[in-house]
């Protein structure tokens, strides 16, 4: 569908704030014409019939009502319009932020932070001037000049004919300098954007850059990107200049034509001094609203070229939702295998599958282990389990309904997740916490953080569980990262478990601590963990190993030690180090 004429159907949700912009600029416009009437009245009375105050004194209370009135009315069309257009973006924000709840993980953590918060903050503001200005200015540039010309035509035909001459130059110069405004400001939002992903980065990462000495590289980069947008912002700047050129000219030249016309006419007597004063007062507010008209459409172009990005986001496919409760399901938690049944799934829609044709069990109340080299697929066999990607192929039954049948918001409240790289939120430890259960009480609180081994950091803080722990986690380490991960999962004790590394950022003095806390946190539950470190593989009741997407062993330590494969290779490999 084309950009413009989606972005009216916006409009078309909330049309009342807009019809009554429309409505009052147009009155606005009336009481404009009423004054230009006015005065040229009140100035022919009093220059050229010599008259008293008194005799226009009606007439400049009238005037006075006038000015009062269209001050009112403009007044009043700005706020409506500013009220529509306010509506109108605080439904983007929240199409926007629940569709990226709805993608989930998967997608934010392919796209960069930067680019997303420019498309969902500033790109979603940057449609202010379009809805605000622009669309009202459209149906305004149409009607005040038609409201014109039928005052003018029955005063002095030949002006008239002069101002619809003329008039359609305007939007044609509009039109062809608008392609190359619209195709200008489409490049620099594109390098706006790009350098605001960039930015984020290597603000993200200045510790890394440091630590391998690269960040006068890095800063040479954004120098060059800050280059890239300087140039396309000057491109936008001259096509704006030229188009005010363009449209000022034109307005500037037929108002001189009307205004050289009028002159030889009133010196030859064959037109009235106040009907040509009054013609003369209309002419450049005739083309003053085609001309505001091009400047608010260069005003709207940057919304316009953000709005690409965020019906681009808006229609993202996400996860199917399903009417099923997962909720009425819940008893039977504990004894539902979940089975992958011939599940198959690509990236890129082609031949080359994360995933193929895999088939395996988590049973109930067992640990599953998932092993291999990475880019095997376990991350992917993880995403599928969890619903963040739905399989192309195969399905991933729950008993014996097919998961996809589940609303997947209502079956991830039955998961506790431990991610390799937990997200954490610029907030206390406390609130960090209880993100995986809001009611839970001092108590479990307290557990969580004794079977997380995370009181001594916590007793380390000025503050404790008050302290302020930076956007992601800044002012804490990676392994007390994901301690606190795993204190959420101790808090929210689900009865199915996710855990990727969930040891991978701790010393084997702490890891042998975790793992023993964790075998309390597993009992009893449906687990499935990835994991490397042979310590945390060995201790499950089934490994899957994965390699190219495939399943390529299965069973348990002592059966994967008889055959060859990756499994027996890593524990060499592994056991050599620790020898070493």
């Amino acid at each position: 569908m084309n950009l413009d004429r989606r972005l009216l159907l916006l409009v078309k949700q909330h049309p009342l704030p807009f019809i009554a912009s429309v409505v009052l600029g147009t009155l606005g416009g009336v009481m404009l014409i009423g004054q230009a009437s006015l005065l040229s009245r009140i100035i022919d009375i009093i220059f050229l019939k010599n008259a008293e105050l008194q005799d226009i004194l009606q007439f400049l209370v009238l005037f006075a009502l006038f000015s009062i009135l269209r001050a009112v009315f403009n007044w009043t069309s700005e706020s409506e319009a500013n009220r529509g257009t306010l509506k109108i973006k605080q439904q983007l924000h929240e199409k926007a932020f629940d569709k990226i709840a709805s993608l989930g993980p998967l997608y934010t953590g392919s796209t960069q932070s930067g680019k997303l918060s420019v498309k969902i903050l500033k790109g979603v503001e940057s449609l202010d001037p379009y809805f605000s200005q622009y669309i009202p200015q459209l149906a305004l540039s149409l009607l005040l000049p038609l409201a014109i010309l039928a005052v003018v035509f029955p005063v002095d035909i030949i002006s008239g004919l002069i101002l619809l001459a003329s008039a359609p130059l305007i939007p044609l110069f509009m039109i062809l300098i608008g392609k190359a405004a619209q195709k200008a400001t489409a490049k620099q939002w594109e390098t706006l954007s790009r350098m605001s992903g960039n930015f984020l980065d290597v603000l993200q990462g200045l510790t890394t850059l440091k630590l391998f000495s690269r960040s006068r590289e890095r800063a040479h980069s954004i120098s060059e990107i800050s280059e890239a947008f300087r140039h396309a912002t000057m491109k936008v700047l001259k096509v704006a200049f030229l188009s005010s050129l363009a449209l000022e000219l034109v307005g500037t030249i037929s108002t001189a034509i009307i205004a050289v016309g009028i002159g030889l006419r009133l010196w030859t007597g064959s037109i009235a001094f106040e009907s040509a004063f009054f013609i003369l007062l209309l002419t450049p507010d005739f083309y003053l609203p085609l001309r505001q008209l091009g400047t608010k459409f260069h005003a709207g172009m940057e919304g316009a070229s953000a709005a690409n990005d965020i019906f681009n986001l808006l229609e993202q496919p996400e996860p199917k939702k399903k009417t099923t409760a997962t909720s009425s399901h819940a008893r039977g938690f504990s004894e539902k295998p979940i089975l992958f049944d011939n599940v198959g799934f690509s990236y890129t829609d082609g031949n080359s599958y994360a995933l193929k044709d895999i088939n395996c069990t988590l049973e109930p109340g067992c640990t599953t282990a998932i092993t291999g080299p990475s880019g095997a697929g376990k991350t992917t066999f993880i995403n599928v389990l969890l619903r963040f990607i739905e399989p192309q192929e195969g399905a991933v039954m729950f008993g014996n309904s097919n998961l996809q049948n589940f609303d997947r918001d209502e079956w991830l409240r039955w998961i506790s997740w431990v991610p390799q790289h937990p997200y954490l939120f610029n907030a206390t430890l406390r609130e960090n916490l209880l993100l995986a259960k809001k009611d839970a009480t001092e108590d479990e609180l307290m557990q969580a953080i004794e079977y997380s081994r995370l009181e001594p950091f916590i007793h380390s803080l000025p503050q404790g569980l008050e302290t302020q722990i930076g956007e992601q986690g800044a002012r804490i380490s990676g392994g007390e990262a994901q301690r606190l991960s795993l204190a959420r999962a101790f808090i929210k004790d689900a009865p199915i478990l996710v855990l990727d590394e969930p040891t991978s950022h701790t010393d084997p003095v702490l890891e042998k601590e975790l793992l023993a806390s964790m075998n309390k946190l597993i009992k009893g539950k449906t687990a499935a963990l990835i994991a490397h470190r042979l310590s945390t593989v060995k201790s499950a009741d089934r490994i899957l190993v994965f390699d190219k997407g495939r399943i390529v062993q299965s069973g348990s330590h002592m059966s994967l030690m008889g055959q060859e494969g990756f499994y027996r290779n890593a524990l060499r490999t592994y056991q050599e180090d620790t020898t070493a």
